[in-house]
């Protein structure tokens, strides 16, 4: 684990350099994703018989929580990509994944998606041995910068909804490039069409329809939900270090304090005290929550409905402190660092933009009403791609 980690500080060392320009760029990030291979990062999650690293969960969501304390929407390329590419051992057959799998880990393809349910429906219709697809997600993120798409479609003969993934260069795919929001702006979560884009049979990682899935093929959401604990937790990281050494070297002790250096001043010192100690507490309920999720994934076919609702509101947990701690930090940095840390070339606000801008992903308020059904009830969701 510690190698790659240490590869993931590299990264997030040469993303540092100049994050705040490319913020104000927001240009799509096909270097940032050429960086992340180079690292051989895309590979982490892949069993080391197929040719991958053979890294548990523990490992990608530290990577991603340290790449995201310098670039929050190249956290979210890598976060998403591990839980789009998992979807080979959630759900897909032995086949498919040994030879998808070993075939991402050979090219370190990085795997994008267009599956979300808010969106309009895509539609698969047979053809011959295969299928065309049809339709449009407004949001697709990393699917124009990655290599593989995996998409959520519904068979246009039975309406059973598949899962499947196609190379994002395929035939009949056209990306919007349209992705131009406050925050996570180098994330390429645009829009995607398909016209009649075809998809193999072979490619169909597995079946979403109530009737037919397991309990692990319904680990995507709560793998994604911890990859967004890891997320906002990683920027809210960044800021506060990134604070820190402002205060350090540049801010100036208020002119009523009668002290020589900021780093004196008692009110800056209780404010860097409370923010690192919330922050102290989210890292210790995100490591649970990333124990928690490998514990899980190590059940394989065995894991009940009862103990993937469990983990399930683990996660919860972890997403409602996180959404809450690091919309704090990414806000009061600004307390520690004084007006001149307002200045455009400081970059302080991509913090909060950018998670003000995920953390609208899903409701959080819906967040805290299903924990509190599950602790006062035991009651635990039904499945879908938000619980």
């Amino acid at each position: 684990m510690t190698d790659w980690i240490e590869r993931a500080r590299e990264v997030a060392a040469t993303l540092a350099l100049d994050a705040v320009e490319r913020d104000k760029a927001g240009a799509e990030p096909l270097a940032e994703a050429e960086l992340l291979r180079k690292a051989e990062l895309p590979a982490l999650l892949v069993p080391a018989a197929q040719g991958g690293a053979g890294q548990d969960w523990g490992t990608a969501l530290a990577v991603v929580r340290e790449i995201a304390a310098a670039d929050g929407s190249v956290a979210q390329l890598i976060g998403y990509h591990y839980v789009n590419q998992y979807n080979l051992w959630f759900t897909a057959p032995e086949e498919v994944a040994e030879r998808l799998g070993g075939e991402s880990a050979r090219r370190q393809w990085l795997w994008g998606d267009a599956v979300n349910p808010t969106d309009p429906e895509l539609l698969l219709t047979p053809d011959g041995e295969g299928y065309l697809l049809d339709g449009t997600k407004r949001f697709a993120t990393g699917a124009s910068s990655g290599d593989v798409i995996v998409i959520g479609a519904s068979l246009t003969t039975t309406g059973e909804p598949l899962l499947a993934a196609i190379p994002s260069t395929g035939a009949g795919i056209t990306f919007g490039g349209d992705w131009d929001n406050i925050g996570q702006r180098l994330s390429a979560s645009g829009s995607v069409t398909f016209e009649r884009a075809p998809v193999a049979a072979g490619n169909v990682l597995g079946s979403l329809a109530p009737e037919r899935i397991t309990p692990r093929a319904t680990l995507l959401t709560p793998a994604i939900q911890a990859v967004f604990g890891h997320l906002y937790l990683g920027i809210a990281e960044g800021a506060l270090r990134t604070a820190r050494e402002y205060t350090r070297t540049i801010s100036r002790p208020w002119i009523h304090s009668g002290l020589d250096s900021a780093t004196a001043d008692p009110y800056v010192l209780a404010t860097y005290g409370e923010l690192a100690a919330k922050l102290a507490a989210l890292g210790a309920l995100a490591d649970r929550a990333a124990v928690a999720l490998v514990a899980v994934d190590a059940a394989g076919s065995a894991l009940t409905w009862a103990g993937r609702g469990e983990l399930a509101e683990r996660i919860t947990a972890l997403k409602i402190v996180a959404t809450e701690t690091a919309l704090e930090v990414t806000e009061r940095v600004f307390e520690v660092t004084g007006a001149r840390a307002t200045a455009s070339k400081h970059g302080f606000d991509r913090f909060w933009r950018n998670v003000r801008t995920h953390t609208l992903h899903d409701p959080i308020a819906y967040k805290r009403r299903e924990l509190g059904a599950y602790y006062l009830t035991g009651a635990v969701p039904e499945f879908s791609l938000y619980t």
